[in-house]
């Protein structure tokens, strides 16, 4: 097996190939609409998606727009327009044709595999570049590798932009890595009020999860002023949104309930929102 760098592939693997994670602690991952609330007769969305380290100010690298999905009030995916990916940015366009809410998202999951040689030198499979599939395990990872550590994990980044009326079929749960059901619709925030989230895993509530929020203009302020909070026993957590602008939402999860040949499950989940003047 081709010896490789374990830090720089861990980043590239988790970052950029899953276009979800992010690259170090100061780097950020974010989808960001030039508008969540429309009502034109021909309404259009444009979205910027990149990895930065200010939020919403692109100075890092673009995100890869592989993963892309938009789906339409009906349950029925919608095509992505004008992609292009520049220097520290991807962005894209997406047409509205229906009335109601559309999510937009990338997500990814996989497995992962990180352990030491009888030699001392640190592997991982799948290499830089490469999907694993479950069924190599028992070929691409040795009986007696030490250290090792197999992860299941997910990354979902979403946000939500609704034409006219809003709906909330978009809002059913995939079952798959973490996710946000919202009990406060995404597009209907405001500056002053309080909203209201389940956040799920696999379809389950969690309990005892940090959820972190901070507002757009990062690059202008001395401090990120994010807001913390902590799931209920229900999954359930509320936001008072202190002013209007956009937020970015990140939370991660991590247990030993992954199915075998995974030792543990790993999981992230980043949104964005726009609030509103009250």
């Amino acid at each position: 097996m081709k010896k490789v760098n374990l830090k720089k592939s861990l980043k590239i693997l988790l970052a950029i190939s899953c276009s979800l994670a992010l690259t170090a602690e100061a780097h950020r991952a974010w989808l960001l609409p030039n508008a969540t609330v429309l009502s034109s007769n021909d309404p259009w969305v444009s979205v910027d998606a990149a990895v930065s380290n200010d939020i919403f100010h692109a100075d890092h690298a673009p995100m890869r727009l592989d993963d892309v999905s938009v789906v339409g009030p009906d349950g029925k995916t919608v095509e992505i327009t004008g992609a292009h990916t520049g220097k520290f940015r991807s962005v894209f366009d997406v047409q509205l044709p229906q009335q109601g809410t559309y999510k937009i998202a990338m997500a990814s999951s996989g497995i992962m595999a990180v352990w030491e040689t009888a030699e001392g030198e640190r592997r991982m499979w799948p290499e830089r570049g490469q999907k694993a599939d479950p069924k190599d395990f028992a070929t691409k990872v040795p009986k007696d590798a030490k250290k090792l550590q197999v992860t299941d994990f997910s990354r979902r980044m979403e946000t939500f932009v609704t034409s006219g009326t809003p709906t909330d079929r978009v809002f059913a749960p995939t079952k798959k890595g973490l996710e946000l059901k919202p009990i406060t619709h995404p597009n209907d925030l405001f500056a002053g009020e309080t909203a209201e989230f389940i956040l799920l895993m696999n379809g389950k509530p969690v309990s005892d999860v940090k959820v972190t929020v901070i507002a757009g203009g990062m690059r202008y302020r001395n401090d990120q002023q994010a807001i913390e909070v902590t799931t209920d026993k229900k999954g359930k957590f509320q936001i008072t949104w202190p002013a209007a602008g956009m937020y970015w939402l990140t939370t991660q999860y991590r247990d030993e309930k992954a199915k075998k040949p995974a030792t543990q499950r790993s999981a992230s989940y980043v949104a964005t929102f726009e609030v509103l003047p009250e």
